[in-house]
C-alpha cells in the first residue's frame, strides 16, 4: 500500500501580546514557501500572514495558533484565537493612522478568505492558489 506525502505544514504557537512573533511567523513561512516557486505570491503570503498575525496578538490579548498548509493547490494560512469576537473589516480614513487596514489587504490581496467560528475563539484564514497570476 502506497503511503500519501502528508503536504508541508507550519504550525507554530503565538504567545500572548508578543509582537517578535510577527517576523519569526514570517521567516519561518519563508521558509516553508522556499520551494514553491511563486514568488510574487510567497510575498504575499508573508504580507498577509503578518496582518493576521498581528491582528490575533493586538486585537485578543490572548494566544493564538499560527498555521501555514502547503498543497498543490496552494497556500492556506490560518490564524486561531480563543476570543469569539469577531473581526471586521474596516475602511480606514486617509488622515487616520495605519491600524484597521489588515483585513481590507487580506480582503483584496487573497484568492479566499474567512472567519470559521470554534466552540471557543475563531479562525482568520485566507488561500492563495497556486497557479493564480500575482497582484
Amino acid at each position: 500500500m502506497k503511503r500519501q506525502a502528508r503536504a508541508p505544514q507550519l504550525r507554530r504557537r503565538l504567545g500572548r501580546a508578543d509582537l517578535r512573533a510577527v517576523p519569526e511567523a514570517r521567516r519561518e513561512l519563508r521558509d516553508l514557501l522556499r520551494h514553491w516557486g511563486q514568488p510574487g505570491r510567497a510575498e504575499i503570503a508573508e504580507l498577509l500572514t503578518s496582518e493576521l498575525v498581528t491582528n490575533a496578538i493586538v486585537h485578543t490579548g490572548d494566544e493564538a495558533v499560527l498555521t501555514a498548509t502547503l498543497d498543490p493547490h496552494g497556500l492556506r494560512v490560518e490564524v486561531r484565537d480563543y476570543v469569539a469576537r469577531r473581526p471586521r473589516v474596516r475602511v480606514a480614513e486617509p488622515d487616520e493612522n495605519t491600524h484597521g487596514r489588515g483585513l481590507v489587504l487580506v480582503e483584496s490581496l487573497a484568492d479566499a478568505w474567512g472567519v470559521r467560528p470554534h466552540e471557543l475563539g475563531k479562525s482568520v484564514w485566507f488561500e492563495l492558489e497556486a497557479d493564480a497570476d500575482a497582484a
